[in-house]
């Protein structure tokens, strides 16, 4: 499923790494320039994966760029969100893409095999098309299917998608400084 995400209602004003205390409104980050960050989500247990492109939003939103400048995408599993982020980067739409996963054990393949390859052409993709790519794409040692730890891991992509948000914002912001230093002539 792709679509754009629009005009969410939902606002943030505390959040565990945004230092943030509660009840006060962080001051969004200024962008000299309009930001479009592509959200690339896996559907291998979207229910958990889903934790962490909501506290992204959320924690997007008070950096600076509303969730109507966030598209989705979502793809069957981890192993098919590199070729998806590198499509998109070649568009020269988005200033940055995310990527969120939940690689476990089973199937024909090795969960640390899958995961590596995924980080390893994420990273790829960025150095070749120079669009910054994060990722929420997680590995746990041990994943059951059963509540416990259903609930432990939709509370952990919570937190990451938080810190990609952080991630994503303070990397767009300092891409967008530098870029206008290298134009200005400046070291």
């Amino acid at each position: 499923m792709n679509q754009m995400l629009s005009d969410s209602t939902t606002t943030t004003t505390e959040t565990a790494s945004s230092g943030v205390p509660p009840g006060v409104t962080a001051e969004p980050t200024r962008f000299a320039k309009p930001q479009r960050v592509a959200f690339v989500q896996s559907c291998w247990h979207r229910e958990i994966v889903a934790e962490c492109r909501v506290a992204f939003l959320q924690e997007i939103e008070v950096r600076g760029i509303a969730p109507s400048q966030v598209d989705l995408f979502e793809v069957p599993g981890a192993f098919e969100i590199p070729l998806h982020a590198q499509l998109l980067a070649k568009t020269r739409r988005y200033t940055a893409i995310v990527a969120a996963g939940l690689v476990v054990d089973g199937g024909i393949y090795r969960h640390d095999f899958v995961a590596g390859t995924v980080i390893n052409a994420l990273m790829d993709v960025q150095l070749r098309t120079e669009v910054p790519v994060f990722s929420a794409v997680l590995t746990p040692q041990q994943f059951h299917e059963h509540a416990t730890h259903f609930e432990f891991f939709r509370k952990h992509f919570a937190i990451k998608g938080i810190e990609v948000a952080e991630a994503c914002a303070n990397t767009l912001h300092a891409l967008e400084r530098l870029r206008g230093q290298v134009a200005a002539g400046m070291p």
